[in-house]
């Protein structure tokens, strides 16, 4: 982010973690030792204080976060792994119900591909990509309903911490996976995930030649690549798919210079996790010819409002639709909901995240010689929007909501998209929609 000098607020939700350099790895299945121990108390010990130090109620949403400490040091002390261990830690953040504050744990030297993704539609799941070459490439299929994901019950209320445990604190070598295919049928698979096992100890000091840092890079570079602004120009609209706010300001203006060639904006934020503060306030002030205020910050002292100011006569003024899926959060929801309450644009898709804070990561490091990073987001502010209330827990209902079916992720159909470009003046069969910005896999 510093290379791109946004100010170190972020609107972003948990699908989006800060990476840390790690040297000397805790083993997440490992049996606890002495030593493990120790450390694992030291992470609970800096995420209550971290929550002290910066959490935006003094009050902790009525929480006694002492006493609270003391139950989860004693989990984390009869803990059998560090992941247990970790579970713990996330637990006890857990309790304060928040979207922005929650443990970022220690890197991996392995990493875990289960080959396939999920994605909410309403209050179901589904499988809506699946990895080439995978094992579940045979096993699952775009449109098969979850229903159980290792037993539990996956569904709107339970799926964020259900896939931050799996996916972030604990990792499986497979997946038990109860379906439901678009006919209806039902079955069982057990999906092997791709484990690829790297150096337990890495070296950013260049005694290697650099082998280390340089994999680094790379590694940094492909996502860069994944998460690159994408648009295509047709007919009078523009269509942006937008996967994160993490623009320059020069960044985003241009990508208005274009826009402005149109007479439409259709701007995808659909899986958009949001990002910084600076880049929602300059797409805001791109598209109204006056300032705009977005929020009121609420936190434990007073807070200056989140305003964007707009750009002047350069503002786009031609039509906005904006997409949002279960998987839009805070900035992005922020933008769609400041297009509904200023009259600014439509909105189409499914209900937002819900995970609307203002929130800042802390890093923390542990070990002398070789040493390994944690950290945390913790929310310094509420945002309270100019009708009085918060999205957090509520997301934004779209003014249509429309959700494709299982057939239509069976068959590649995107009848969200092509709903937009309707409203945008021009034509697009849902089948063309869902091949105009094809999903990537980060490579493996």
């Amino acid at each position: 982010m510093t290379m791109h000098g946004i100010r170190c607020a972020f609107l972003s939700c948990l699908s989006v973690l800060a990476v840390f350099f790690v040297c000397g790895e805790l083993r997440a299945q490992q049996k606890m030792n002495g030593t493990d121990m120790d450390h694992a108390r030291g992470i609970l010990r800096d995420a209550r204080d971290a929550v002290k130090k910066h959490y935006y109620l003094s009050d902790y949403h009525g929480l006694d976060l002492d006493a609270r400490y003391q139950q989860y040091d004693d989990r984390v002390k009869n803990a059998r792994s560090l992941g247990e261990a970790f579970r713990a830690i996330a637990a006890f953040l857990g309790g304060l119900k928040d979207s922005h504050t929650y443990f970022i744990p220690p890197m991996r030297s392995s990493r875990t591909d289960c080959g396939f993704r999920i994605q909410l539609f309403g209050n179901d799941a589904f499988i809506t990509q699946v990895r080439p070459g995978s094992d579940a490439e045979s096993k699952v299929h775009p449109g098969d309903q979850v229903v159980h994901y290792d037993t539990f019950s996956v569904n709107r209320t339970d799926y964020r911490d259900l896939f931050y445990t799996f996916n972030t604190l604990a990792p499986q070598p497979a997946t038990q996976l109860d379906l439901r295919d678009p006919s209806g049928t039902v079955r069982q698979s057990l999906v092997n995930s791709r484990v690829q096992t790297g150096r337990k100890v890495l070296d950013f000091t260049f005694s290697d030649d650099g082998n280390d840092v340089w994999q680094y890079i790379r590694e940094e570079e492909n996502q860069d690549h994944v998460v690159r602004q994408r648009y295509v120009e047709m007919e009078d609209a523009m269509i942006w798919k937008m996967p994160e706010f993490l623009l320059r300001d020069d960044e985003v203006d241009h990508l208005f210079s274009i826009v402005r060639k149109h007479k439409a904006l259709i701007l995808d934020l659909r899986g958009d996790p949001g990002g910084a503060v600076d880049t929602l306030e300059r797409m805001v002030g791109n598209v109204f010819d006056h300032d705009v205020k977005i929020s009121d910050r609420v936190g434990r002292k007073e807070m200056k409002p989140q305003l964007a100011k707009t750009i002047g006569d350069h503002a786009f003024t031609g039509k906005i639709v904006v997409l949002v899926d279960s998987q839009s959060a805070s900035a992005a929801e922020l933008f769609a909901r400041v297009m509904q309450l200023e009259h600014r644009g439509t909105v189409l898709g499914d209900r937002s995240s819900g995970s609307v804070m203002e929130a800042r990561e802390y890093s923390y490091s542990q070990g002398a010689d070789m040493q390994f990073y944690y950290g945390f987001s913790v929310t310094d502010a509420d945002l309270v929007m100019s009708d009085g209330k918060s999205l957090e827990h509520v997301g934004v209902t779209p003014d249509e909501i429309i959700l494709p079916t299982a057939q239509d992720l069976a068959a590649r159909r995107d009848p969200v998209l092509a709903r937009a470009a309707e409203l945008a003046g021009a034509k697009l069969d849902p089948s063309q929609a869902a091949k105009m910005f094809p999903f990537e896999w980060l490579p493996f």
